[in-house]
């Protein structure tokens, strides 16, 4: 079965969620990971620290740099994910819905390459 990859998106400058908002959102995240574990679909998902706590390493010239910060300089940074199996891309596209209004924000859909 094909998998999926689910990104979940922070904007950057964008207000910061109350603490009630926080609680909703991690009880429909919670909500979608067991609709996910009961159908089947579930592989592997998390959530991730700020794109500040990233370390970036880049071969260069046979050596390799190891710096700070995110990769991309961009106002939206991977927060979460979840790796999913899907029937086709209508199925993992409804997934992507329910977890974009779950996390109340941008979910990305890529497919994983065949290997």
């Amino acid at each position: 079965m094909p998998q999926y990859m689910l990104a979940v998106h922070s904007v950057e400058g964008e207000p910061a969620p109350s603490d009630e908002q926080m609680q909703r959102a991690y009880a429909q995240v919670d909500a979608i990971n067991a609709e996910l574990m009961s159908a089947g679909a579930w592989v592997f998902g998390g959530g991730l620290h700020s794109a500040e706590s990233s370390t970036v390493v880049r071969p260069a010239a046979g050596e390799v740099s190891m710096t700070d910060g995110p990769y991309a300089e961009t106002k939206e940074q991977m927060g979460g994910f979840w790796v999913i199996e899907a029937a086709d891309l209508d199925a993992a596209l409804e997934w992507a819905r329910q977890a974009a209004i779950a996390c109340d924000g941008p979910v990305e859909l890529r497919p994983f390459q065949d290997g």
